[in-house]
């Protein structure tokens, strides 16, 4: 109760447009969830479950939006070693899904540790680039960074899982280029993330063994880079049967409920990493877009809060909740119109996932803290 009867609190500049894009979201999200297992028993408690961590959600915005986000990274250590010791109980112990370790059970529930090991990730670069800030942007400034992260960077790839590695890479280079490194240690770095690509896939397309790669990893590039014509009903088929979907919906859709490949089944993991093509049966065009721009709203209220941050620390939480959207979004979207790899990097707050949903709304209540706190504005 000290940290929610923080002095002085003024709830007036709290970001209400952004907590209506995410209600928004998420209430849709919940309605396409409903559609694409309609009919299924097995899942049909699932819409209840994503209710609930909805809700859950929505008040961990009003209460960590009423505590000082600096908080949180005074405690950044305990927060960390907590985590880690999650993520290495889960590369023993967990559950395994895709060929990872990706959760544990608790009861009826599944906890993935790695949708909030990606918070507390931005929680410990936060306060490094806070901390540094005064520091030359020279070689050791961008290792401490790259140290600080590649602890959970490194346990999340012995799952293995490679689609969150990618989204805490992305999210540490521009957190880097925000906070102003060299032009000279950017091109190295992306000549040798190309030279690390190609090789990848040079390799998968000549059938070697990649360490560190699961088989159904390199499949799935070869897969995008190579496609068979003749694999229909192989690693393809979830590809194949989304176009299918996103083609079929046309400009409004079949309608809610009527769409052939998603109630016929023909779609499969139609409530999580495919749901967007999903939509676009039963929506048309016109629902991606309404996905796609109320997550644009969200990206930009989130960089709007990062403008405003009264310091570094503030505006790092709000950039990197912002590149977390953006990045999931945009690969999911990708993958589901086949301009991408197939990934398991489910759509932000519309994808079925408690541990998700509840990680991004732990995010976009840093975000309203950062807001509520934002500095004084010079007229």
């Amino acid at each position: 109760m000290f940290f929610i009867m923080e002095r002085g609190l003024s709830w007036r500049n709290f970001d209400f447009l952004l907590l209506g894009a995410v209600i928004l979201a998420s209430a849709f999200g919940t309605v396409m969830i409903r559609s694409a297992i309609a009919g299924n028993e097995i899942l049909q408690p699932l819409i209840a479950r994503q209710v609930y961590f909805a809700i859950l959600g929505v008040v961990l915005i009003f209460i960590l939006a009423s505590i000082d986000y600096r908080y949180w990274l005074a405690l950044y250590r305990p927060i960390h070693f907590v985590i880690l010791g999650f993520l290495i109980t889960l590369t023993g112990f967990g559950q395994t899904a895709f060929g990872a370790q990706r959760w544990f059970q608790v009861g009826v529930l599944f906890l993935q540790p790695t949708e909030f090991a990606k918070i507390v990730a931005l929680i410990v670069l936060a306060r490094y680039f806070d901390v540094t800030r005064n520091q030359p942007r020279d070689l050791r400034w961008v290792f401490g960074a790259i140290f600080r992260a590649m602890w959970i960077i490194g346990l999340i790839l012995l799952q293995p899982n490679l689609s969150n590695v990618m989204v805490l890479s992305v999210i540490l280079a521009i957190m880097l280029w925000v906070n102003g490194i060299q032009v000279r240690h950017v091109v190295s770095a992306a000549l040798l993330g190309v030279l690390a690509l190609g090789s990848v896939i040079a390799l998968s397309v000549l059938g070697v063994k990649i360490p560190g790669l699961q088989a159904y990893q390199q499949e799935r590039i070869v897969n995008f880079v190579v496609p068979n014509p003749d694999d229909t009903f192989g690693n393809r088929y979830n590809v194949q049967q989304a176009l299918i979907a996103v083609g079929s919906g046309g400009v409004f859709g079949e309608g809610y409920g009527h769409g052939t490949q998603t109630q016929l089944r023909f779609l499969k993991v139609r409530h999580t990493d495919f749901i967007f093509a999903a939509t676009s049966e039963e929506f048309g065009m016109t629902g991606g877009v309404l996905i796609i721009l109320t997550l644009g709203v969200v990206v930009w209220r989130c960089i709007r809060a990062a403008q405003k941050a009264k310091d570094v620390a503030g505006s790092m939480l709000a950039i990197g909740v912002a590149t977390l959207i953006f990045f999931q979004g945009a690969v999911n979207i990708g993958m589901n119109l086949n301009l991408l790899p197939v990934s398991g990097l489910p759509l932000p707050f519309i994808s079925y996932g408690g541990s998700g949903l509840t990680a991004l709304m732990i995010g976009i209540g840093f975000v309203e803290s950062v807001v509520m706190r934002q500095r004084e504005m010079d007229f």
